[in-house]
Parts: C-alpha cells; sequence; structure tokens
C-alpha cells in the first residue's frame, strides 16, 4: 500500500481516528472494536488486504493484497439525521455510485439495498452494521468494497451474481487514494440529507430492475412482482402479482430479475 498517497488524499477531509493497513481479517470488526472505545465519528481502517471479510448474511468477501478498496467508517448516531442501517447503507451506495459517474463517467445501478452494479455486474457491496452497548445505539459501521482490478474478481463458480471491476470497466488503472477520497466526500455530501427526500431520489434513480418483474428471495420463500422504486425511509416498494403495492424492509434478502417463465 502506498501509504502517503492514502494519506494526501484524505487531507482536509473530517476524518477521526486513521488506520492504513496491510492486511486485516475484517476492516468492520476492528472497527467494531474502535466503537467499544468509544472513537469519534468518522473513524476510517482502511486494508489493502482483507483475508476474512464478509457481506450480508455473512457472506464472504476476500480483498487480495492491492487489488481493491476496501475500508469502514465508524459514524457515530448523534451525527445522523436518522440512525437507520438500512438508510445508512443506501448511503453507502449512493456515494460509491455517484464517485464511480462523477470520477470516470461510468453509470452504475445499485441492486437494492447494497450492490453496486456495473452493466448488471457487482463491482461494489456494502455493509452496515449497528454496535450496541447494552440499549444505545453506540455506533453504525459501514463497510465498503470496491473490486479495482481484475484480480480482485473472484471467479464465476464462486459467485451468485457475476462481477466486473473498476479497470475492466474503464480501460485503464485506477488511482485508488482518488476513488477513496471521491466515495469519502460523496459520503460527506450526502450525510446531512439522510432519510429526506433527495437522499431517497438519488437512490431510487439509481435502482437497477426498476419497472422491470423481480424476485424477492427471503430463505425458502420467494416474492414475484415489479419494482416501482423505494418509499420514503428506503423500503423497497414492489407491485405484487395480485397488483397489491408492498413495502419490503432490507433485513436478509436476495433482489434478483425474475427469469422468463418463472
Amino acid at each position: 500500500m502506498d501509504e502517503l498517497a492514502f494519506r494526501a488524499a484524505l487531507e482536509g477531509l473530517p476524518i477521526g481516528r486513521t488506520a492504513l493497513l496491510e492486511t486485516i481479517g475484517s476492516t468492520n470488526d476492528l472497527a467494531a472494536e474502535w466503537a467499544g472505545q468509544v472513537a469519534p465519528d468518522f473513524s476510517l481502517i482502511l486494508a489493502d488486504e482483507q483475508t476474512k471479510g464478509r457481506g450480508r448474511a455473512g457472506r464472504r468477501w476476500l480483498t487480495p493484497r492491492g487489488s481493491a478498496l476496501a475500508f469502514s467508517l465508524l459514524l457515530d448516531p448523534a451525527a445522523l439525521p436518522q440512525a437507520e442501517p438500512g438508510l445508512v447503507t443506501g448511503l453507502g451506495a449512493v456515494a460509491a455510485a455517484e464517485a464511480l459517474e462523477t470520477l470516470f463517467g461510468l453509470q452504475p445501478e445499485i441492486k437494492w439495498p447494497n450492490d453496486v452494479l456495473l452493466g448488471g455486474r457487482k463491482v461494489c457491496g456494502v455493509l452496515a452494521e449497528a454496535h450496541w452497548a447494552g440499549a444505545e445505539l453506540q455506533a453504525i459501521i459501514l463497510g465498503i468494497g470496491m473490486n479495482v482490478a481484475p484480480s480482485s474478481v473472484p471467479p464465476p463458480e464462486a459467485l451468485a451474481l457475476p462481477a466486473t471491476c473498476v479497470e475492466a470497466e474503464t480501460g485503464q488503472p485506477c488511482d485508488r487514494p482518488m476513488l477513496l477520497r471521491g466515495i469519502l466526500e460523496s459520503l460527506l455530501r450526502w450525510r446531512p440529507r439522510l432519510g429526506q427526500p433527495a437522499f431517497v431520489a438519488a437512490w431510487e434513480e439509481r435502482l437497477a430492475y426498476r419497472g422491470q418483474a423481480v424476485a424477492l428471495v427471503s430463505g425458502a420463500e420467494e416474492l414475484h412482482g415489479r419494482l416501482l422504486g423505494l418509499a420514503p425511509d428506503g423500503q423497497l416498494r414492489l407491485e405484487d402479482d395480485a397488483r397489491a403495492v408492498r413495502q419490503v424492509p432490507a433485513g436478509e434478502i436476495r433482489l434478483r430479475p425474475k427469469l422468463t417463465g418463472k
């Protein structure tokens, strides 16, 4: 890791505590330790290699050395307009998508609630976790993992969704420190508007499969319908096969396009 380049990219940003690490099991796990130590708001943990990273439902997400952007932020609930992990997940997805648009002219979509896609292939995942001390919400930890170089893309047999990386989509090397700063700047712009109509609109306008037939899978259950958009609280709005409009919270749900004939 070029630590000097990353530190230069962070200059002028209101970062709390900072750790730039060569390797770690999971940046979110270390952030949880920091939450227990009452680390300041917007503290950052960045790792060049992550060996025990995870996504939603405990799915593994590994980061080969130097190939991706893997980091976690510690967010103070008092600094959030709405301290709701589902909305913070959307915040991370919107910030990652906006950075890809601004820096590279790409056209990302957000597969609700937490994946960023390029051309229908996953390039980034977001995981927001609440950290409690008894009955007190102590912090929300926001983890973001972006595939940057081709070596960060897992083999197809290991994937539930096809994946890609920034360099494959742009055809040129990616400046990881510049990408990190772009995401952080977007997070800082949107955070004061978390849950407000402008934020929900920015999230909704990037939704993948909007207006299309989709299936929501939760365990052995499937809900089919047409994806309408988002409710004001970030829940998914779905018109089911009986033409009833339903709101679906994130939970442990997988969203996929509905296959023809299914």
